[in-house]
């Protein structure tokens, strides 16, 4: 009794938030097809909005990642000029100790 009780409950939740709707909507596109997808589950995905989701936020992450390896390249030069520079002015430690 306690868990048709949990289910029932579950179902007004899934009906509220509009789930069911957009399931069944998604599953009847699909149902529809004339020519049925290879992957049932991608077209699901897409339909239901998540693909262009993750998609558009894969793109998102792979920019910031070819930003940010680029700025890692230019600090790096940038590190080693400077290393370089600081190298001609700073005294070598055999000179310091003959002071």
């Amino acid at each position: 009794m306690a868990s048709e009780s949990k289910r029932e409950q579950f179902q007004r939740y899934l009906e509220k938030a509009g789930v069911l709707d957009s399931l069944t909507s998604v599953l009847l596109a699909l149902y529809e097809e004339t020519e049925k997808p290879n992957n049932a589950l991608d077209f699901l995905k897409q339909h239901l909005g998540v693909a262009g989701q993750e998609s558009a936020d894969t793109e998102a992450l792979q920019q910031d990642l070819r930003d940010m390896r680029q700025r890692c390249e230019l600090l790096a030069e940038e590190n080693k000029r400077l290393k370089n520079r600081l190298q001609r002015y700073e005294p070598t430690q055999e000179d310091g100790a003959a002071d």
